[in-house]
């Protein structure tokens, strides 16, 4: 369709090249009529780019906006009082080319009337009637003489034109009147005789010169004659008028009359035009009504003359309010033009701006900000994209401290599961197992079994202080120190081996920095347990329906440097069973916020005595969040539980 289209307007082009050199080719309304139909086509294949090109700015959308909202408004207006002003100069003009014509139409019927009476007055005393040798009569011919002197062309002929009063109800006519291919200004007299009626045809002819003695206000001034189309052969223009269809006839166009000066560049020519009706006189048949069209050209300073002699001196004060109406009104739309442009400039300048900050956030520059020009919406938009921006690049950099902090959880949690034991120990005699459920990704908790000799096993229980990378560094310094002291010196006291371990923690780590540390030996040759609490929960050592304490010991491990501890030992009979923890399974509260305590956890143990350590673990965390209603932790959970048998 395109390249279609685009043939009918090469195609177009060149008969249209071809005609201006003087070639006549067929078909060229048809190729007109297809050109047109391609340029529409054109307008509306190329909307959708035009629209999505050119209307794609802010700005250019704002522009087309103002245009069609004011300046096509203003255009329009402009345009419609345009056009009802040359209306005005056009009747203007027309009224006095009309004025002029009938002056010279009264001076033609004072002229016949005066002839006519003369010629009546010859008649009754004895002039033949039925020639024109009445025109030589003294008295009349002076009369002519002296008419003829005003008005070379006027001719006078008795007996003729009375076909021009027929179907009239008056005595007389005068007016424009067609004969024998002649425009005439005529008048036709009827006057009563001792002889009859007698008509009198008193005219003149319009020709270039008539034209040139109208009015001085006018330019050239143009006659034509017009022709009814379907009693001619002429071929060419047509014109309209009253459902009839008229073709030019004889022109008769004005020699002398040249248009003024123009009195300034707004003194722009009128051209008009006038239809006038004239007479076709016939002697053979009665007058019939016939179209004159007059054309002239008027300067607007002539015209604007005339309206100001209308009013006399007051003409002057209405040109000059109508000049400064003018003026207020160019002023108030350059005002207006102005402030348009500049409300435009600064809509899209904000647009602008935030256009370009969205850029560079998609480019990742959070530090940009948009620059607040004025204090309104626009600005009130400008301070909101700021402070988004500035939200955005807090939530990045919170995103990415979490990140951080994800890293080293995750570092936390590989250090982690080293510390744990990888398989629980296997003693003659004795059953352990052991549970840690972290509340977050990383345990506060620790817990061991050291391998000390073939009969004896160490359980270490520990709760260190603060969360993540730091705690899991602590805890891998206290394993370390933990089971280098144990394995050097398996034979050392639990209170011995606390108080090295406490030592190394406190120059090593710093000062806010501490662990509570419950160790324990099981001898399961001599059948002993031998403890340290530091500062720990104290354990559950359950023998024959019976609960014992650990608590022998002292403080926390870390945050003294000379510190005391004790040991305590227990003669380990079958059947007994030890069970240690850490606070986050005596912390978890209810409802009514009551912690679970040690009071319950201590009847939950002697309901478990029978079970295997495993299933002690699992139901001792049971128990604590089934009295929490919640299995959601506030603490780390750790549960180790020895049956020595």
């Amino acid at each position: 369709m395109d390249r279609i289209a685009l043939a009918f307007l090469v195609l177009y082009a060149i008969f249209r090249l071809a005609g201006l050199l003087g070639a006549h080719l067929p078909f060229t309304g048809l190729l007109f009529f297809l050109s047109f139909i391609s340029v529409i086509y054109f307008f509306f294949r190329l909307m959708p780019w035009f629209r999505n090109q050119l209307l794609w700015r802010l700005r250019n959308r704002l522009i087309v906006a103002y245009l069609f909202i004011a300046v096509v408004p203003v255009v329009l207006l402009l345009t419609m009082v345009g056009l009802a002003a040359y209306g005005l100069y056009l009747q203007l003009g027309a009224h006095l080319l009309h004025d002029d014509l009938q002056n010279r139409i009264s001076i033609i019927t004072g002229d016949a009337d005066a002839i006519a009476g003369a010629i009546q007055d010859a008649i009754n005393r004895g002039a033949a009637a039925g020639d024109e040798s009445v025109l030589a009569r003294p008295e009349v011919a002076a009369l002519i003489q002296s008419v003829q002197s005003q008005w070379p062309e006027i001719r006078v002929h008795p007996n003729h034109g009375q076909r021009l009063l027929a179907g009239r109800n008056n005595r007389e006519y005068t007016g424009l009147v067609e004969e024998r291919g002649e425009l005439w200004i005529a008048s036709v007299q009827t006057r009563s005789t001792r002889s009859g009626p007698i008509f009198v045809f008193v005219g003149a002819p319009v020709t270039p010169g008539f034209l040139d003695k109208l009015a001085s206000e006018l330019g050239p001034v143009q006659m034509m004659l017009l022709e009814p189309a379907d009693q001619t052969r002429r071929t060419g223009i047509s014109i309209e008028i009253e459902n009839r269809s008229y073709v030019p006839g004889l022109q008769i166009l004005s020699r002398n009359r040249k248009l003024s000066q123009p009195a300034n560049f707004l003194d722009i020519p009128v051209r008009g035009a006038s239809t006038l009706e004239a007479l076709h006189h016939d002697p053979e048949r009665d007058a019939a009504p016939v179209p004159v069209l007059a054309s002239f050209v008027v300067r607007l300073s002539a015209l604007n003359r005339q309206l100001g002699t209308s009013v006399g001196a007051v003409g002057p004060i209405l040109l000059g309010l109508l000049a400064l109406a003018g003026v207020i009104f160019l002023v108030l739309e350059t005002a207006a033009l102005i402030t348009g442009v500049v409300l435009t400039r600064t809509i899209t300048r904000a647009v602008g701006d935030l256009y370009d900050a969205t850029l560079r956030v998609r480019r990742g520059d959070f530090s940009h900000r948009v620059r607040v020009h004025q204090r309104d919406q626009l600005g009130a938009l400008g301070e909101s994209f700021n402070e988004m921006t500035a939200s955005v690049s807090e939530l990045i950099d919170e995103q990415r401290r979490r990140q951080r902090l994800e890293n080293e959880l995750s570092i936390a949690r590989e250090v982690q599961e080293q510390l744990f034991p990888r398989s629980l120990p296997q003693l003659p005699g004795l059953q352990v197992a052991a549970i840690c459920r972290p509340a977050r990704s990383v345990s506060g908790d620790y817990y061991d079994f050291i391998r000390l000799a073939p009969s004896r096993l160490g359980i270490a229980l520990a709760d260190i202080s603060g969360k993540g990378i730091s705690a899991a560094l602590l805890m891998a310094s206290l394993q370390a120190s933990l089971r280098s002291n144990a394995m050097l010196d398996g034979h050392t006291g639990t209170a011995k081996l606390v108080e090295r371990l406490n030592q190394q923690l406190f120059k090593n780590t710093s000062d806010d920095r501490y662990a509570t540390f419950f160790y324990a030996v099981y001898d399961c040759d001599a059948k002993t347990l031998t403890y340290t609490n530091a500062g720990h929960l104290a354990p559950f050592f359950v023998h024959a329906g019976k609960v014992q304490q650990l608590d022998e010991g002292g403080t926390v491990v870390g945050l003294f440097e000379e510190v005391p501890y004790t040991q305590g030992t227990l003669r380990v009979e079958p059947g007994s069973m030890l069970v240690a923890f850490s606070d986050g399974l005596t912390e978890p509260e209810n409802v009514y916020g009551e912690e679970f305590g040690m009071q319950r956890l201590k009847e939950e143990v002697l309901r478990q005595t029978n079970a295997a350590p495993p299933r002690v673990a699992e139901n001792l965390i049971a128990a604590a969040e089934q009295w929490a209603g919640s299995a959601e932790q506030a603490d780390d959970i750790t549960v180790v539980v020895a049956r020595m048998d």
